[in-house]
């Protein structure tokens, strides 16, 4: 007899029930889409194009697409609340912060920085 998924989650034992929760959690969050975002800050459409100064049209042709301008997403991730950081890995070095793509539109002088 084959088991269900809540059958053998039921089975774990409660701390590793929990791990498993939250490393699903986690891989549901790196997959969200930009209209995941939205809804999940109980934004529509219509107060996106509000909040950006664009119309409804334009909110529903950027969140379909895999392919956009890093100032476009910037704005929109702003628009909900949140901030953008564009950060560089590579096995053999520490992390980078490229926030100087952002520093001309933010007055900054900050360029690049590592992270931690």
């Amino acid at each position: 007899m084959m088991k269900n998924l809540q059958d053998i989650m039921s089975s774990l034992p409660p701390d590793r029930r929990a791990q498993v929760e939250a490393r699903a959690e986690a891989l549901i969050a790196e997959e969200m889409t930009l209209r995941d975002l939205r809804k999940a800050h109980d934004l529509t459409q219509k107060r996106m194009a509000e909040l950006l100064g664009v119309g409804q049209e334009s909110i529903s042709r950027l969140e379909g697409r895999a392919d956009m301008l890093l100032s476009t997403l910037r704005s929109y991730i702003t628009a909900m609340g949140g901030s953008l950081d564009l950060v560089v890995r590579f096995p053999d070095r520490p992390p980078v912060s490229l926030s100087a793509l952002f520093a001309a539109q933010n007055g900054d002088k900050e360029t690049t920085r590592r992270t931690q």
